[in-house]
């Protein structure tokens, strides 16, 4: 892919207007890039307030030089995608707006490469690809990949889960661990198991059924019944991992704002030689007795100066599933200001 830029003063007071110029050597991949009917141009076009307009293989930007640079940086990083045989979804270019805004706001954001191209941060199991969507998700890739024990907090549709299993479903097929083990504080079944039909794992499926969903989607589904009868792959209740040491092992605990605080302890130090852990949750989401403290909420204060934890913290603008989704956080985050999520601040 080939820039030009163009610089022209506009009045006092008045930003840079700048006229960016793209051109790209597959048409396959260019047609792709714009979308069916452009629809990813007007996309682009929408969020950064910009005039794009395309002739073949050519685009043609035009705006404020900040806003026009952006939509460069998108348009680059998904045209690298088109390449590699992503299918441009309107969720996939949601994601580079927000990469490419965010690498003006930050200075030195670990995705700029030299001449200000993006690179995403991506999982890669024989499945799938999954690239970093926002910056925070970036980070959390990042920070999946070099610390052995990293918290991923913050509300629903943020991809902490989902991209825990992909990472943890990409070590085991790499062979950098030996096991994988999935886990979930049962609180809402809790006092519900007994009325439930079956043996303990039909209990309980039905509220580890996430964890299965992130699983199918990274593994090929024999892979993963193959992995699960041997016990190469684990799904099971916070409870049955007292009295273990799990070593060479990916180890995920979900929900972990409903763990009490002698669950949580137990928990973490379950971490044996060799073994990498994620612990995800959303301290606004507390389902324990109003008088109990979250487990979660108080580790993240006791481990917050220990070296070798990395906690990543999400938020509302890295919700990456329907858009009213981030709407309805931000609608109960204004509701909740300054009511006590027991535990504290986070």
């Amino acid at each position: 892919m080939n820039a030009g830029t163009t610089l022209k003063a506009s009045p006092s007071g008045a930003s840079d207007i700048a006229h960016i110029v793209l051109t790209f050597d597959n048409n396959k991949h260019a047609s792709a890039l714009y979308g069916q009917f452009d629809e990813n141009l007007a996309r682009l076009e929408k969020q950064l307030s910009v005039d794009i307009r395309s002739k073949g293989n050519q685009l043609s930007i035009h705006g404020e030089a900040s806003a026009a640079e952006q939509a460069r940086r998108a348009l680059d990083y998904l045209y690298d995608l088109a390449q590699k045989g992503v299918d441009l979804s309107a969720s996939e270019v949601d994601g580079a707006v927000r990469m490419a805004v965010a690498a003006d706001d930050q200075l030195t954001l670990p995705t700029l490469e030299k001449k200000g191209k993006m690179a995403a941060a991506q999982i890669t199991t024989r499945k799938r690809t999954i690239y970093a969507r926002t910056p925070n998700q970036d980070a959390y890739m990042r920070a999946l990949d070099r610390a052995e024990l990293v918290f991923g907090v913050g509300p629903a549709g943020t991809g902490k889960t989902y991209l825990a299993v992909a990472h943890a479903a990409m070590l085991l097929e790499r062979g950098l661990v030996e096991r994988v083990i999935l886990s979930r504080p049962a609180v809402e079944a809790g006092e519900r198991l007994g009325f439930l039909p079956g043996d303990m794992k039909e209990k309980v499926d039905p509220y580890l059924r996430p964890l299965y969903d992130a699983l199918y989607d990274m593994m090929p589904a024999d892979k993963v019944e193959r992995a699960l009868a041997a016990g190469v792959i684990e799904i099971a209740p916070l409870a049955f991992m007292r009295g273990r040491t799990l070593a060479h092992s990916a180890i995920i605990l979900d929900e972990a704002q409903n763990t009490t605080t002698m669950q949580m302890k137990m928990f973490l130090t379950r971490l044996g030689e060799g073994g990498r852990m994620i612990v995800t949750g959303d301290p606004t989401q507390i389902d324990l007795p109003h008088n109990a403290k979250s487990g979660l909420v108080e580790a993240l204060h006791v481990l917050d100066e220990v070296p070798g934890i990395v906690t990543v913290r999400f938020e509302d603008k890295d919700v990456v599933r329907h858009p009213l989704v981030a709407e309805i956080v931000r609608a109960y985050d204004r509701h909740s200001v300054g009511r006590d999520h027991r535990g504290g601040d986070v």
